[in-house]
């Protein structure tokens, strides 16, 4: 007791001026001195500060600016301070360290500046502040929670730019103005910089934020220039980066310029064959009754591309059901991934679809062709809608049913006279390259249809093949397409037989067998056929069965048709008259020995004569003549 009188009694007789500090806040720092070891180490943290200084490339500036941008640097760090602890100021017995610290920070960048000496502050400034408060508590205890809620709404954000600070410095002087309006002339952290600092610590990007530093320390960049050990150093990092920068800008200026003389050729070519497809679709509706629906016709019709309207989907993209506003139902093909470069595609199968007309193949209604922000390109086939499915369905589907020997026989006849169409009929001929079940579709009275000619090609007139880059589906393919590219009408023919084949045996193009290998259906058949047991091709359980003759007959076209060698192949005009007349099946010359076969098959192809019956008549033999097609290269 005798200790705390006699501080009293020393801090009456000082006769301290209140502008310094209150009696009751010396006495309480005095006592801590008495009571506590002497504190050391400075608890402020002024490597923020030091980042700050090292991105300064401004020069020298005069003494008082310098010492400005001093106060406004351990105001900054004070902040970090109560941001992190709750504190505005360090311990009092921590003055002389803190200023230390700071002076080794000057040091490495401006020698022989004494901070203190200099710019006249004295040792417990630093450690001393505003109306005895201390504390984040006790400062938020003396302003009114409107005056906080507005320094959040105003502060708390970034203040890089004008407008944001402005709001937010006008709200501090106002709540210093109110709250704050006590005498600290001398401390570093006064009356009037306590706001400053609050709000920077409440900021929700920090003191040492650029925005914040530039608004309420006016720190936009602290100019203290380097000291000479340094100077050598960072010569040498500007030199090098400026060499880099200018390397960079270069290469980037290179890039760029590429890449807008690409753009330039690119945005040529979208437009060479945007016009290319307009000139091209604005000659088949002169010759045709094609309709140009709009992308919002097609939207209407498809109720939006509904999911429960797809009727059918493919690499290409998916098949939807649609309605016109006349209650007529339609398919609408709608092209996937679609860009201008696949114009030419689509106004292909426009041409090739626009000028066929047969009731065996599927009628074109109209297209459309749209570009919209939100869906990109589209590119869209309208078709009459086929009710029924396609033959796979039917085969293979969930819901396979059960096509009794009519309905087959009127399959495989109207399939065969829509490809004798394409092959004869249209001028100049047409090679469909993709016949299979899922493409044969059936309305309501079983007729078949072909559809898709996306891969369709026009045969020159007085051409025998075509070298073309191959395609279709695995199974279905001509061998001689596969291996060589070699494409003709018979390879089509050769689709046909495997489609028929399938219609006949209910077994898909590619039938699974032992050890998990795949089995030709058409080395299956030729098996039976070769053993005289051709009627075991026909599906089990297949009702209102025909003739024993006929259905035999049937299987030996189908075999014949699906024969590997080219020149084995009737043509479909000898298809359909085999169907029409009594004409008989040619005699089927034997096969090149499979793959997959087992040693049974090559001795008995070894031991055979070559032939079931013969030559195949009015065969005109494999010619090797060759067209190349530009469209593939």
């Amino acid at each position: 007791m005798s200790v705390f009188f006699f501080l009293l009694f020393l801090s009456l007789n000082l006769g301290f001026q209140s502008q310094s500090i209150s009696s009751a806040s010396t006495i309480r720092r005095l006592l801590q001195n008495q009571t506590t070891n002497t504190t050391t180490t400075c608890p402020l943290d002024f490597e923020s500060l030091r980042r700050r200084i090292q991105s300064s490339n401004r020069p020298n500036l005069d003494v008082a600016t310098r010492c400005h941008y001093v106060l406004q640097g351990i105001r900054l760090v004070q902040s970090e301070y109560l941001r992190s602890t709750g504190n505005f100021v360090p311990p009092l017995d921590s003055a002389d360290a803190c200023w230390n610290s700071y002076q080794t920070l000057v040091n490495d960048f401006v020698s022989g500046f004494d901070i203190r000496k200099t710019c006249g502050f004295q040792t417990s400034w630093i450690a001393e502040g505003c109306m005895n408060i201390t504390t984040r508590r006790e400062f938020e205890s003396n302003v009114s929670s409107t005056a906080l809620n507005n320094v959040a709404v105003a502060c708390n954000q970034s203040l890089e730019n004008s407008s944001p600070c402005a709001s937010c410095t006008t709200t501090l002087s106002s709540l210093q103005a109110t709250y704050l309006a006590g005498n600290s002339i001398g401390n570093v952290s006064d009356c009037t910089a306590y706001p400053l600092i609050y709000a920077a610590a409440v900021n929700q990007f920090g003191p040492a934020d650029s925005g914040t530093a530039k608004c309420l320390f006016s720190l936009e960049s602290i100019q203290i220039k380097p000291s000479n050990k340094n100077r050598k150093t960072i010569i040498a990092v500007a030199v090098v980066s400026i060499s880099f920068l200018i390397l960079f800008l270069g290469l980037s200026g290179l890039w760029y310029f590429r890449r807008k003389r690409l753009e330039l050729l690119k945005k040529r070519r979208i437009s060479r064959r945007e016009s290319e497809l307009a000139s091209g679709l604005e000659s088949i509706n002169s010759s045709t009754t094609l309709v140009n629906y709009t992308f919002d016709q097609i939207k209407t019709a498809t109720k939006k591309f509904s999911r429960d309207n797809i009727i059918g989907k493919g690499g290409y993209g998916n098949v939807y059901k649609g309605i016109l506003p006349d209650n007529t139902e339609i398919a609408v093909k709608r092209f996937k991934n679609c860009s201008v470069s696949g114009d030419a595609i689509f106004a292909h199968e426009v041409q090739v679809i626009a000028s066929v007309r047969h009731v065996n193949l599927v009628a074109l209604r109209g297209y459309c062709t749209a570009t919209t922000p939100m869906e990109g390109h589209q590119r869209i086939l309208v078709t009459d809608l086929v009710k029924n499915g396609s033959l796979h369905d039917h085969l293979f589907g969930t819901t396979k049913n059960n096509l009794s020997w009519p309905i087959r026989q009127k399959i495989a006849l109207g399939t065969a006279r829509g490809l004798l169409y394409l092959h004869q009929g249209a001028q100049p001929a047409i090679i469909h390259r993709d016949i299979k079940a899922s493409n044969i579709l059936l309305d309501e009275a079983f007729e078949p249809k072909v559809a898709d000619f996306g891969l369709a090609k026009f045969t020159p007139e007085g051409m025998t093949h075509l070298s073309t880059r191959v395609a279709g589906t695995m199974g279905y393919v001509a061998p001689e397409y596969a291996l060589y590219g070699q494409l003709t009408e018979r390879s089509d023919v050769y689709s046909f037989g495997v489609v028929f084949l399938e219609l006949l045996s209910g077994k898909k193009a590619l039938m699974a067998v032992e050890d998990g290998q795949n089995m030709l259906i058409t080395d299956w058949a030729w098996s039976l056929v070769r053993d005289g047991r051709a009627l075991d091709v026909i599906e089990d359980g297949m009702s209102d069965l025909g003739n024993a003759e006929v259905m035999e007959k049937y299987v030996l076209i189908a075999v014949l048709c699906s024969h590997p060698q080219l020149y084995a192949r009737p043509t479909m005009d000898q298809v359909v008259k085999m169907f029409d007349t009594d004409l008989a099946v040619p005699s089927i010359p034997d096969r090149p020995i499979p793959i997959i076969a087992n040693i049974d098959d090559i001795e008995r192809s070894v031991g055979s004569s070559g032939s079931i019956s013969g030559n195949l008549s009015g065969s005109g033999g494999f010619h090797c003549y060759y067209v190349q097609d530009e469209d593939d290269h």
